[in-house]
């Protein structure tokens, strides 16, 4: 006697099974992510289904489903052909974080292979492809062969997902924006994971924020989150490592598009503007680490200092450049850098008080930046190339009234108002300097992450 076939799953009992807190198997996993793909299921189901996830939370078993359906949705790349071990870094987003245009030049002067699939802005972050869009003629959208063509020639790529690579993740990305359901842990991790495991990555670095700037404001969240991405990562075979990095005030002293890309080329041309060591420092620690997973060092303080050497000797730079130039960017526009920096409203924000800069609200900047023009409300909106700020005062620093804190660069003068406010709630300051906070307070590995998971899953 055969076994009956087991019944297709409707999408209205998955969305009603979640929302109630049970638990999806992963052929219920992979029925959502091809009608995703496919598009055959409405977009109000998908936003139903995602806000029931956000609410109730994935499982670890239902997050590696979604993160393998999701990359197994479309093309995969296979890096194989380049003769170097691929290596990318990730970092969950937060506000003037830029490392991408360090670590991945630094890296691939070091030997390994970047094929880096990034993505625009989400919620109160910036997005990397709209930073490198502020360069006149720059190319995201290339297809898998032209993705091949610029690792082969620079050692470094910085591409959008093509319409066959990871199309589930690319609609529940855009649908989690405008659905508020973008803190969610397994969500996160899938969405992250599925683009990384599509490039066919034999290493990955993730950058995973904490503190007011980070997607998850909770401590025990963020960690829960880097160990779950490491555990699932390692699972499908990819050798990974998360940082959990200091997310308390903005990275470095820029938060917008152009002014992040410029602060970047400042570092890699051997400048090292006040404000910016941590942006240095992090992106020398994520450089090390993919160095040392792509097995060019034996360690990842060695990888460090490789990375280190190439940011000395303008290797880094030489090979950015080469990577803009192969993905259709304009050099011209980094003869100048103040020259090509063209806001449409600018405004110097004065201290309004004495004293240390003792804490800020990291997220509430970030919001300050996209209300700037910097930022998108609706999916594909265009973003303003030259909005930001720049910040002339960080954590730790005194300050007397009346000296410039920070400069505000709007797409025109009206839109100055809000932000204006946004930053005067989002500064405390006190009479006493503030406590210092490591830039990375902890490591996961395979290990040490598996163990963490187990802890957490046997605690709850």
């Amino acid at each position: 006697m055969s076994e009956k076939a087991a019944p297709v799953p409707h999408m209205i009992d998955l969305i009603r099974r979640k929302r109630d807190g049970g638990v999806l198997d992963a052929r219920d996993i992979g029925f959502i992510v091809a009608g995703t793909a496919s598009e055959t299921i409405p977009l109000e189901q998908l936003s139903a289904w995602l806000m029931a996830a956000w609410l109730n939370g994935l499982t670890i078993e239902e997050t590696r489903a979604l993160a393998i359906a999701m990359r197994d949705s479309g093309e995969k790349f296979n890096p194989s052909r380049l003769g170097k071990q691929a290596v990318d870094k990730h970092s969950t987003g937060g506000v003037g974080d830029k490392t991408s245009f360090l670590v991945a030049p630094l890296a691939a002067a070091c030997g390994v292979a970047v094929p880096m699939i990034s993505g625009r802005a989400l919620g109160h972050t910036g997005g990397t492809l709209d930073k490198l869009d502020s360069i006149p003629g720059f190319r995201s959208a290339l297809t898998l062969g032209e993705f091949e063509e610029v690792l082969e020639q620079c050692g470094a790529a910085i591409v959008s997902q093509t319409p066959t690579l990871v199309p589930a993740d690319r609609v529940l990305y855009a649908l989690r924006d405008r659905t508020g359901t973008v803190e969610s842990p397994g969500l996160i991790c899938a969405s992250i994971l599925s683009k990384k495991l599509a490039a066919g990555l034999n290493a990955l670095v993730l950058d995973v924020k904490t503190g007011s700037g980070a997607f998850l404001r909770k401590r025990a969240d963020a960690e829960f989150l880097g160990a779950l991405m490491v555990a699932t990562a390692e699972a499908a075979g990819t050798r990974t490592v998360a940082l959990m990095t200091d997310m308390s005030q903005p990275l470095g002293c820029t938060a917008g598009n152009w002014i992040e890309v410029a602060e970047c080329v400042e570092l890699l041309r051997g400048g090292s503007p006040a404000g910016n060591e941590d942006l240095r420092e992090l992106s020398l620690r994520l450089a090390g680490w993919m160095i040392h997973l792509g097995g060019k060092t034996e360690t990842a303080e060695q990888g460090y200092w490789a990375a280190t050497g190439a940011l000395a000797d303008g290797t880094g730079l030489k090979i950015f450049f080469e990577m803009i130039k192969a993905q259709g960017g304009d050099l011209a526009v980094f003869d100048d850098l103040k020259a090509s920096h063209k806001p449409g409203a600018t405004l110097v924000l004065e201290a309004w008080r004495n004293g240390y800069v003792a804490e800020l609200d990291t997220m509430e900047l970030g919001w300050a930046v996209q209300r700037l023009g910097a930022g998108r409300e609706r999916a594909g909106e265009p973003v303003d190339p030259h909005a930001g700020i720049e910040f002339h005062a960080r954590r730790g620093a005194q300050v007397e009234r009346g000296q410039p804190f920070a400069t505000l660069y709007a797409t025109n003068e009206t839109m100055l108002a809000e932000p204006l406010e946004r930053i005067k709630r989002a500064i405390t300051f006190s009479n006493e300097p503030p406590d210092e906070v490591p830039l990375v307070s902890h490591i996961f590995a395979r290990e040490n992450a598996e163990r963490y998971l187990r802890e957490t899953a046997s605690s709850s």
